[in-house]
C-alpha cells in the first residue's frame, strides 16, 4: 500500500442541507461586506483598497464586496504540486487527496522517559525524524517550538532541521518578512533549488491563523503576501472556538470562520493571482465549565463536516484538524483523536493537521501518542485501497477445498496470501492474555516508548550532499553574525 499517495474513498457527509450551507456562505459574505474585517498591516489594506474594498484607515476596518471575493476565488488554483526534498515525496494538493500531518505548534514535548518539558531544538529534530520515518505523514508541520533557541535565530535551526532530517515538504513560520525571505533562501541552498524552480512550484508552506473574531494581524498579513509572491503555499486557518472567539453555535462559528478564510484567501490572490492557497478551518468548542478548548467532541465533528461543505463551494483544497484535550496518552486521548479524525475523513479534508501526538489542546506533543496514532492512520490508509472481489478473492475454490467443520488455515488460498492479506500492526499486540503476560505485560504506551527510542537511536539519514550542508551552515553563520532576524509584531 502506497501510504504517501492517498485518495479519500468515503462520500462526503453533510451536516447542513444545501440551502443552509448557502445561507451560511451568504451570511459570511455579508460579514465581510457590511461589518468588515480589521487588517492591521498597511500594505495589505493598500492591496485591498486598490482592488475595490472600502478601507477606513482610522480603525483599520476593511469591507470587502462579494464580487471581489468571487474574483479572487476564480484565480486560486484547484490543484498544485508541492515539491519535496526528493521527487518520490512530492505531493499533489487537491480536493479528494488525503494528507496527514502530526501535531503542530506545541510549546511543550512529553514522553515516558524524560517527562513533560518545554520544547527544545532536540525535541524538534527528533520529531522531524519520526515524521520523516512514517510514510503516512506526507508533510512536516511545526511539531514543537524550539524554545532553547533565541527567537531571532530560531527559524534558522528549524529550517535546517527539516532540510537535514526530512525528505518531505517543510513548514516555515510567518513571523516577519525577513525571516520568511531567509527561510526561502536556506531551503534553496539546502535542496539545490534555483530561483526559477522555486517560483514555479511551492516547495514549502505556512499556516496563517486569523485573529478571530474578524482580524488579521501584521505578521499573518505579511505572511500571506510574502508566501503568495514567492509562489509558496499558505494554509489559511481561522481558529474559532465556539463560545469563546466565535458564536456558540456550529453554524455561527462556521459563518465567522468562512468569512475570515475568504478574506485571507482574497489577500493572497491580490498579492499574486494564482498563488497556491488552501482553505482551512479549525473549529471546535470550549468546555463551558472552565473555558478550556475541547477537541474530538460531537460539535468538533459537526464543524468539520460543515467546513467541508463550505470548502466545496470554493472548490479549493482544504485543511481541517483532529487533536485531543487529554493530558496524557490515555483512552480519552485516543477517543478524541479518532473521533476528530473521522470528522475530517467524512468531511473530505485534503490536509488533516494534528492527526497524531497532539494532547492538552495543543500544549504538548506526546512521543508515545504520535506512535499510537500512526497505527490508526495506517489503518485508515489501508481503507483507501480498493477491496478486490475477483474470482480469486471470492474464493469458491477455497470454500470447496475445505470440508464442513474444517478450517482454512492450510487452504491453498490462505497459504498463498497469509503474509500479505492483512494489515500488519506496528504497535498493537494481538496475543492472548497469557502470552502477553509472559512477554512482560507491556501496555501500548510503553511499547510506543520503546519504538520511538529505537528509531531515534538509529543514525540520522543523510538527505543532503556535503556541499549543501556546508552552504546552509555558512549562510546561518553569516546571518547569525549579522544579528539574525527578530519576529515582527
Amino acid at each position: 500500500m502506497d501510504y504517501h499517495n492517498l485518495r479519500n474513498p468515503f462520500p462526503p457527509m453533510p451536516v447542513f442541507s444545501d440551502d443552509r450551507v448557502s445561507a451560511i456562505h451568504e451570511a459570511a459574505l455579508d460579514v465581510l461586506e457590511k461589518l468588515g474585517i480589521k487588517v492591521l498591516e498597511d500594505e495589505a489594506r493598500t492591496l485591498l483598497r486598490k482592488a475595490g474594498a472600502v478601507v477606513n484607515e482610522t480603525d483599520q476596518m476593511v469591507r470587502i464586496g462579494r464580487e471581489m471575493v468571487e474574483a479572487c476565488l476564480e484565480t486560486a488554483p484547484r490543484s498544485f504540486l508541492a515539491k519535496a526534498g526528493v521527487r518520490e515525496k512530492d505531493i499533489l494538493i487537491e480536493p479528494g487527496r488525503i494528507i496527514f500531518q502530526p501535531g503542530a505548534g506545541a510549546p511543550n514535548a512529553t514522553d515516558l522517559v524524560r517527562g513533560r518539558r518545554p520544547g527544545s531544538l532536540r525535541d524538534f529534530r527528533e520529531l522531524v525524524r519520526l515524521t520523516d520515518h512514517f510514510d503516512v505523514f506526507q508533510m512536516v508541520p511545526t511539531l514543537v517550538e524550539a524554545q532553547d533557541v533565541p527567537t531571532h535565530l530560531r527559524h534558522y535551526e528549524m529550517v535546517k532541521a527539516q532540510i537535514e532530517l526530512s525528505r518531505k515538504v517543510p513548514f516555515f513560520y510567518s513571523r516577519g518578512r525577513k525571516q520568511a525571505e531567509q527561510s526561502f533562501e536556506l531551503l534553496k541552498l539546502g535542496r539545490g533549488i534555483s530561483d526559477e524552480d522555486f517560483a514555479a512550484n511551492p516547495h514549502c508552506y505556512t499556516v496563517i491563523n486569523t485573529n478571530s473574531p474578524r482580524q488579521i494581524d501584521i505578521p499573518m498579513a505579511r505572511g500571506l503576501i510574502d508566501f503568495a509572491r514567492a509562489g509558496q503555499m499558505s494554509i489559511v486557518t481561522p481558529f474559532t472556538l465556539m463560545g469563546a472567539m466565535a458564536p456558540i453555535t456550529v453554524a455561527g462559528a462556521l459563518t465567522l470562520s468562512h468569512a475570515e478564510a475568504l478574506a485571507a484567501i482574497a489577500l493572497t490572490q491580490l498579492a499574486a493571482p494564482g498563488a497556491p492557497v488552501c482553505y482551512g478551518t479549525f473549529t471546535s468548542n470550549v468546555d463551558m465549565k472552565s473555558g478550556a478548548p475541547a477537541f474530538g467532541t460531537p460539535e468538533h465533528f459537526k464543524a468539520s463536516l460543515a467546513a467541508g461543505q463550505l470548502a466545496r463551494l470554493t472548490g479549493l483544497p482544504w485543511r481541517s484538524a483532529a487533536g485531543s484535550a487529554a493530558n496524557l496518552n490515555d483512552v480519552q486521548a485516543a477517543n478524541e483523536n479518532q473521533f476528530g479524525l473521522w470528522g475530517c475523513m467524512l468531511a473530505g479534508a485534503t490536509i488533516t493537521l494534528h492527526s497524531a501526538g497532539w494532547i492538552e489542546g495543543g500544549l504538548s506533543v506526546s512521543y508515545e501518542k504520535l506512535i499510537c496514532d500512526v497505527e490508526v492512520l495506517q489503518m485508515i490508509a489501508e481503507l483507501c485501497h480498493e477491496a478486490a472481489a475477483g474470482e480469486a478473492e471470492i474464493a469458491f475454490d477455497a470454500i470447496s477445498e475445505v470440508m464442513p467443520g474444517g478450517h482454512f488455515f492450510s487452504a491453498g488460498n490462505t497459504m498463498e496470501r497469509y503474509r500479505t492479506e492483512f494489515y500488519s500492526p506496528i504497535l498493537h499486540n494481538y496475543a492472548n492474555f497469557g502470552t502477553w503476560e509472559e512477554q512482560g505485560g507491556v501496555d501500548a504506551s510503553h511499547r510506543a516508548a520503546r519504538m520511538w527510542q529505537e528509531m531515534i537511536d538509529q543514525p540520522a539519514p543523510g538527505h543532503c550532499s556535503a556541499e549543501q550542508v556546508e552552504a546552509v551552515n555558512r549562510y546561518v553563520s553569516e546571518r547569525s553574525a549579522e544579528g539574525g532576524a527578530p519576529p515582527e509584531s
